[in-house]
């Protein structure tokens, strides 16, 4: 009978917090659905170039299940490689076949060759010419997986561990008292906001930078560009976190409250961040991604790390991240309105 009390209060409890009730059902439906979209949203079609390719040479190839796009000159080809409007072109110098990829996506540029080899007429398949020359505008033949996904993971962990140690932190201070002490005093809200936002950042930074470092350094993730720039792009993206951490603490009541908006919050960002192909989501779910801060941050990381760009590539996830952190300490300032007693 003892057992049987004791489980109807724990079942009671359950049933009397809606929000665990519904977190129960809705969030593997909805990382479920997640997954189900990134992974049934078709094959991906290779962007191709062709420049001064041989009329008789087209004319030979199937050129079904890619998108064509003619050149005149290898200049205008270049330029569109290096924006990513194409995955790669080809060309012929001296009848001899040359293929440029772009290399930062493995992945990509592995269905660019396949779609090649199974495009050229017989006889001059791509991959058994001696005549072929490969080149890449990013990356090498050499290149892991682990390089393509590595900038996305480091800006995946810097988010979540941010945003789960600065949440649970918040929440102390107020289930303590704490916060309603200072809100008792003279101190003004914003000023409150931004003492806990330098407090927990000084050591979000720290945590910041030492993990970029280690991935670097230790691990040997790829790095073409200028560390300085994947230090300040960790550093906006854990400020990021902080607040948005913060911000979210205010609408739970305990520890469990605060871990329920992992699923919601931070897991989904996971499939728009580039982890994943973005040109394979469904094209109706796509529009998700650019309000996520994780876009921004891993399409820097990935420009920096891979690409080997610097501030002219970067410059605007920089402003997107830096206005995210701006926008989530204003509602901050507004959501304290709550706790202070009139």
């Amino acid at each position: 009978m003892r057992v049987f009390a004791l489980t109807q209060r724990i079942l009671r409890q359950i049933v009397r917090d809606k929000r665990t009730m519904g977190l129960l059902i809705i969030a593997p439906i909805l990382v479920l659905t997640m997954l189900h979209l990134v992974f049934n949203g078709g094959d991906y079609t290779p962007k191709i170039g062709f420049v001064d390719v041989p009329t008789a040479v087209v004319e030979q190839m199937n050129v079904e299940g890619a998108d064509i796009t003619t050149y005149s000159d290898e200049k205008s080809a270049k330029a569109d490689l290096a924006d990513r409007m194409i995955d790669g072109y080809l060309t012929f110098a001296n009848n001899a076949p040359t293929v440029v990829l772009e290399g930062s996506d493995p992945s990509v540029a592995g269905a660019t060759m396949k779609w090649l080899q199974q495009a050229m007429p017989t006889g001059q398949e791509i991959g058994h010419s001696p005549k072929l020359t490969i080149d890449y505008l990013h990356g090498s033949s050499d290149m892991g997986t682990f390089d393509y996904f590595g900038p996305v993971l480091l800006g995946f962990f810097v988010f979540f561990f941010v945003f789960l140690i600065a949440g649970v932190s918040f929440l102390r201070e107020r289930t303590t008292g704490t916060l309603e002490r200072l809100l008792a005093s003279p101190l003004r809200k914003w000023e409150i906001v931004m003492g806990y936002v330098v407090g927990f950042g000084i050591f979000t930074m720290i945590q910041s930078a030492i993990i970029a470092a280690y991935a670097i350094y230790v691990l040997g993730m790829m790095m073409e560009g200028a560390f300085g720039y994947v230090l300040l792009i960790t550093l906006l993206l854990a400020l990021t976190a902080l607040t948005l951490g913060i911000l979210l603490s205010s609408f739970a009541n305990n520890e469990l409250q605060m871990m329920q908006f992992i699923p919601i919050i931070v897991v989904p960002q996971i499939f728009f961040s580039g982890l994943f192909n973005l040109d394979t989501i469904s094209k109706w779910l796509s529009w998700v991604g650019p309000f996520t801060p994780l876009y921004y941050a891993a399409d820097a990381l990935r420009d920096i790390m891979v690409r080997g760009y610097g501030w002219g590539a970067i410059y605007m996830d920089i402003f997107a991240l830096a206005g995210f952190s701006l926008l989530f300490i204003a509602i901050n300032i507004l959501a304290l309105r709550k706790y202070r007693k009139i």
